[in-house]
């Protein structure tokens, strides 16, 4: 075999925690003490000493919170080492958060550093536009998470102008949870050949953060409480 025909698919030394290799996988630089949360079952590969531990006490503390027939979704991983994990080919986007804090669609979520504070949230004024209310995970501190996109994402910077950026809330991902947020409601005008009672709901977003949206509307697997 021609080695060299492979050469372009080498793991490059890590620059970072948390950086892509490629567009569809994560490779986060592994230390003792440095644990990591990730999606259960996204790990792919790893090189070094990488143990897991499966729905971990601190997970199960919010496991009541999740709409899982499994409990949490979350893994604990630490050890030494280079650990790649992927989600089904979706494209990943790394965002290192510096005492920040982020609102993620569950499903959206493949990693995060576990010393990062987090919990289950309710997403606050859907309720009164879509009917019910929507559940994300809010992450927040000084550290790295990794997030799942299907399809190339764009992301947002809301604080270029005075103008509110509006999303589908079934192709949002993640947002900076000190943004000003409104519902609206308006006309869906392919929703007369068939796509529901021609209404649309979105989310208005203004200030000083950012907005991740995901060129994908299946809201099939959205998280949502119990209940």
């Amino acid at each position: 075999m021609n080695q060299q025909q492979l050469s372009g698919y080498v793991p490059t030394p890590p620059a970072a925690r948390m950086e892509n290799h490629g567009s569809a996988m994560v490779k986060i630089a592994m230390q003792s003490g440095q644990d990591v949360f990730a999606r259960t079952g996204s790990m792919v590969a790893y090189e070094g000493f990488v143990q897991y531990e499966p729905n971990p006490p601190a997970v199960r503390q919010m496991a009541s919170q999740w709409l899982t027939g499994e409990g949490a979704p979350l893994m604990k991983c630490s050890g030494d080492g280079l650990l790649y994990l992927a989600d089904y080919g979706a494209d990943v986007v790394c965002i290192n958060l510096n005492g920040d804090s982020l609102s993620v669609n569950g499903t959206n979520l493949l990693a995060f550093d576990a010393h990062l504070q987090w919990g289950v949230q309710r997403v606050k004024g859907m309720a009164k536009f879509a009917g019910q209310g929507l559940f994300n995970v809010g992450i927040s501190g000084t550290g790295w998470v990794a997030l799942t996109s299907r399809g190339t994402p764009i992301v947002v910077d809301c604080g270029r102008g005075e103008d509110e950026t509006y999303v589908d809330p079934d192709a949002l991902v993640a947002w900076s949870t000190h943004l000003k947020m409104k519902g609206k409601r308006s006309f869906k005008a392919s929703s007369m050949i068939g796509r529901g009672s021609g209404e649309a709901y979105q989310l208005g977003f203004s200030g000083q953060g950012f907005v991740v949206v995901q060129p994908s509307e299946d809201s099939t697997d959205r998280l949502r409480a119990r209940g």
